[in-house]
């Protein structure tokens, strides 16, 4: 079979193209991957900076969809045939994997495979970053940074799904108008704005889901309104900000770290539900993932590239 593996950290990841077929072991179900949604940290990961980075030589794609095709001892669902998407780290820009028949979940028939290879990260992580970690509520203000990208533009359709006023920050006139499409109340270019100024004229931000960090990090906590909550998502700008903790005590603000893949080992049952209200919410027409580019496999170096480089709006997905 086909793989997009890491042989060495000091080296581009390769398509190798003679790999043997895996064997599902105890607890593990084959796939037979039909997309794969790639995302940050898969770029972190190819140069082994990222915080779960596998040992090389390993195979990237976080996030995969296809059919389970192979069970391992122990394993009774889901069953052979069955559609699903599952996050494990690694493991899904190749045309077939094992993982963990627990990771599984399982998908509505009326889910595309690109759809589902996109879906759990982005979406998964804006829902329980807005729900569980930063209590939104109906009414109030969310500023999101980034917000054409793949994890910024689920929290602008789940905030306006939520009841709140959106105002979405994202770089240029075709990526805010996906972000308005998505729900968003306002739109600020990132390159042009003022945006502590035009945030604070809009009324301030009652929470801030920022996955990119750097300079709009900075401005948007001096446009959070008292009392607020800034999400900490991501750092896709490569800036890690610095946070003044006097900054937080005047104005009695939250700073909120997120990192959705810390569910899977000390809160696995509320990434769980989350997960299932999520595809209910997907089955029932509520949800519209946005897919801004799609690549096969053998341009999955190219697919890397549209990511690094910010090219694209919503997910890019690898098909097999």
């Amino acid at each position: 079979m086909r793989a997009f593996v890491v042989e060495d950290f000091g080296a581009a990841p390769v398509l190798k193209t003679d790999l043997p077929m895996p064997k599902p072991g105890p607890g593990q179900v084959r796939i037979k991957i039909a997309a794969c949604g790639l995302n940050f940290a898969d770029l972190l990961m190819a140069k082994g900076t990222y915080q779960d980075t596998p040992e090389a030589p390993f195979t990237l794609g976080m996030e995969i969809a296809g059919v389970v095709d192979a069970l391992g001892d122990g394993v009774d669902s889901p069953a052979i045939g069955t559609r699903v998407a599952v996050f494990e780290g690694s493991g899904g820009l190749a045309e077939a994997g094992v993982f963990s028949a627990d990771r599984c979940v399982p998908i509505p028939d009326t889910m595309p495979f690109d759809h589902a290879a996109g879906f759990i990260v982005a979406y998964g992580t804006s829902h329980l970053a807005l729900t569980d970690r930063a209590r939104l509520a109906k009414g109030e203000r969310l500023l999101v940074l980034g917000a054409a990208g793949g994890v910024g533009l689920t929290a602008v359709e789940l905030g306006a799904a939520m009841g709140a006023e959106v105002i979405a920050v994202a770089r240029g006139v075709e990526k805010l108008a996906v972000a308005k499409a998505a729900g968003a109340a306002h739109c600020l270019d990132s390159d042009t704005a003022d945006l502590r100024a035009e945030v604070k004229a809009l009324g301030g931000a009652d929470v801030v889901y920022d996955a990119v960090g750097g300079d709009g990090f900075k401005a948007a906590m001096r446009a959070t309104n008292p009392g607020g909550r800034i999400l900490v998502i991501g750092f896709a700008s490569g800036d890690v900000p610095q946070i003044p903790a006097n900054h937080l005590l005047v104005k009695n603000i939250d700073a909120i770290g997120f990192y959705w893949g810390g569910y899977l080992r000390w809160a696995p049952e509320r990434l769980a539900t989350s997960l299932a209200d999520l595809m209910q919410m997907y089955a029932g027409g509520k949800l519209s993932p946005h897919i801004g580019a799609t690549r096969p496999l053998d341009q999955a170096a190219e697919a890397m590239d549209l990511l690094r480089e910010r090219k694209v709006s919503g997910k890019v997905v690898v098909t097999m």
